[in-house]
């Protein structure tokens, strides 16, 4: 097996791999009458990074990392899951399940949005001050991944990226976000000069080309989406390619999926550190 083929291809270890989390700092922090636990590292401009189905696994505390080592603090929330456990089709299918019927999430609703978000929001409201820089960044993968634009509801998130978002299930070009909402951060773009950054690739049947399509007529221009075909990620995955920047992942120069894990980390760095 040449080098190449060995990066694309994910062995039994890695799936395997619990992740401890040890250089992590685990904080408890409270809005809205609710405590998460949410696990901090870093110094520098926040970051909010929102994890994807199962929970915190080796391959997001990875790329948080990277977030991390590129200059920024970040804040990895415990939403579901259990952290550092590793991933497999049960416990995906267990997460996934429980999260379904959280009143938390509101999976299946395209025109609303999950009343986490109000939680995220007020974390990064918090922690901004904390942090400095021009702002907070947020990225949501997966289940989390519209997350990120209910977040530009909050003043201080100012660089969102949607990492293959797949909510609401079912509902190919639903955005799961309430039309008010939407109008809000679509104005706001507007005013500041935002964007928001998405990345999936393009047969993922989670996250469908209609969901894009529908960012891209509610936003123009402000949506800069971009889609990666299939062969560029990761092989050996329990599912198919879908995760583009945890465990789909081609950790090599050159790769389309590092392409966008460096691409999401000059947008951090152009948009939230200090001129």
């Amino acid at each position: 097996m040449t080098r190449t083929e060995d990066l694309r291809s994910l062995s039994a270890e890695d799936l395997q791999r619990h992740d401890d989390l040890a250089d992590f700092a685990p904080e408890e922090h409270t809005y809205l009458g609710r405590t998460k636990t949410v696990f901090r590292a870093g110094t520098g401009p926040a970051v909010i990074v929102m994890t994807e189905m199962p929970g915190i696994t080796y391959f997001v505390a990875r790329f948080a990392r990277r977030v991390r080592d590129a200059g920024f603090t970040v804040f990895l929330p415990q939403m579901f899951g259990t952290p550092g456990r590793p991933m497999s089709t049960p416990y995906m299918l267990g997460s996934l399940s429980r999260a379904c019927i959280s009143r938390e999430f509101r999976a299946f609703s395209s025109n609303r949005s999950s009343p986490i978000t109000a939680w995220l929001r007020a974390l990064a409201a918090a922690v901004h001050p904390d942090c400095g820089g021009e702002g907070v960044g947020a990225i949501g993968m997966c289940f989390t991944g519209n997350f990120a634009l209910s977040l530009m509801l909050e003043p201080a998130v100012k660089a969102p990226v949607l990492s293959q978002p797949s909510l609401p299930l079912g509902r190919a070009g639903g955005m799961h976000i309430a039309p008010d909402e939407l109008a809000e951060v679509k104005e706001r773009l507007e005013r500041e000069d935002l964007v928001v950054l998405g990345y999936r690739f393009q047969n993922d049947k989670l996250c469908r080309a209609e969901r894009f399509a529908a960012y891209r007529e509610a936003l123009g221009d402000r949506f800069r989406g971009r889609e990666l075909p299939d062969e560029a990620g990761a092989t050996g995955a329990p599912i198919d390619p879908h995760s583009v920047i945890t465990v789909h992942l081609v950790d090599e120069e050159g790769e389309p999926t590092r392409e966008a894990v460096d691409e999401i980390l000059d947008f951090f760095r152009e948009r939230l550190e200090s001129a």
